[in-house]
């Protein structure tokens, strides 16, 4: 994806809300050799990017001053409850040097498994993105992982995910989480009538009350 970024001469908290107010967006690109560079964008055009799914997970070519460079979407705030972006984030890139991001999975074939078709199982997405470690030119939008497998009794791990060439996944914690898991359905017990019925009573219906004892009469 392309964007296009203007240099930002003045900076703090005036001069980024006169900023807002006229459209824009203040921003920093910041890494690699150079240093730091404040820049603005159009917010409109940056409003419509930011919901674009590949705008977050690939590096974008930034066009500044009649120049395109390579950056890296690294942060994003927002209004607390308006539909505004009060600053953005970018990082430079290297070609020859390896960086680590998010990729959103992107799941496939879950109701063509047998857990799904056949056996009814509750399927539930743990996790939704990896962190993986890799150079620009290998960075994918997506990872695609195919759930066409899945099994009762079974869970789907980072290590069943086919990565893309040059992509190493990168773990913090437990060395081969579980990205989808895989629940039976309750299985309902049918209750027995006979069970439920009252004991009979002896030479009697079934739940007939035994008759009253009488009074014994008064002495005159």
């Amino acid at each position: 994806m392309k964007f296009v970024a203007f240099e930002r001469a003045k900076q703090g908290t005036g001069a980024s809300r006169r900023l807002r107010n006229s459209g824009r967006t203040p921003g920093i690109v910041y890494g690699g050799a150079g240093e730091p560079l404040l820049v603005e964008l159009d917010h409109n055009a940056l409003w419509h990017a930011i919901k674009k799914e590949a705008f977050h997970a690939s590096v974008l070519d930034m066009e500044l001053a009649g120049k395109e460079s390579k950056v890296l979407l690294r942060d994003v705030q927002m209004h607390p409850y308006k539909q505004l972006i009060l600053h953005i984030d970018f990082q430079r890139v290297d070609a020859n040097t390896k960086m680590h991001m998010k990729v959103p999975l992107h799941f496939k074939g879950q109701e063509e498994s047998a857990a799904f078709k056949i056996d009814h199982c509750l399927i539930t997405h743990v996790v939704n993105e990896v962190n993986i470690t890799c150079l620009p030119a290998d960075l994918p939008e997506f990872i695609e992982v195919d759930l066409s497998g899945l099994k009762k009794g079974t869970s789907f791990h980072l290590s069943d995910v086919k990565l893309p060439n040059g992509v190493k996944a990168v773990v913090k914690g437990r060395e081969n989480p579980v990205l989808v898991s895989v629940v039976a359905p309750a299985v309902e017990v049918a209750a027995d009538p006979a069970a439920e019925a009252p004991a009979a009573g002896k030479g009697g219906k079934a739940g007939a009350k035994a008759p009253a004892a009488k009074a014994p009469a008064a002495k005159k």
